[in-house]
């Protein structure tokens, strides 16, 4: 199974949780519909930030030049664009037949406008995650390093190590 496939199933599947449990609380406690849903939101974004950064982290520790790094960036777009469609026929399926309160949008609008926003709150925190990552790994490495090749050292300029 490809990496991605697999972050795509998950995140399909952590986003069909949070908008479930989203419909059940809109419905048992409708007047704290905006804390619902920003909670729900938090959970997809925080899943994604983590896998993202563990991903960035992995990737880095694997290929030490930044050269060599995986291209995350793609993956976690394929990953988004997977969880987006199939959360978007999920969630449509079990809107119309299962349960009430998830949403009463066409197939098509929940595909489109759903997929995308699902999207782009898979791959945006999974990218920012994986960036954190890489650089604390990065941090972490040149902490061994000697400062023998720093470039804002300049003895000549400074006055106590200039020749007399």
């Amino acid at each position: 199974m490809s990496s991605w496939l697999l972050r795509g199933l998950a995140m399909t599947v952590v986003h069909v949780i949070a908008r479930v449990l989203l419909g059940v609380a809109v419905v048992n406690a409708p007047l704290h519909t905006t804390v619902w849903k920003t909670i729900a939101i938090a959970a997809v974004v925080l899943v994604a930030l983590v896998w993202g950064g563990i991903d960035g982290m992995a990737d880095a520790r694997a290929n030490p030049d930044p050269d060599d790094y995986d291209d995350l960036t793609v993956r976690w777009l394929q990953a988004g664009l997977l969880a987006g469609v199939l959360a978007g026929i999920i969630g449509w399926i079990l809107g119309r037949f299962v349960f009430a309160g998830i949403g009463e949008a066409n197939l098509f609008v929940e595909i489109v406008a759903g997929g995308s926003f699902t999207a782009l709150l898979v791959f945006a925190p999974a990218f920012v995650g994986a960036a954190i990552g890489r650089f604390l790994v990065r941090r972490d490495q040149r902490k061994g390093e000697s400062n023998d090749d720093d470039w804002s050292v300049h003895p000549d300029r400074d006055p106590e190590h200039a020749a007399s």
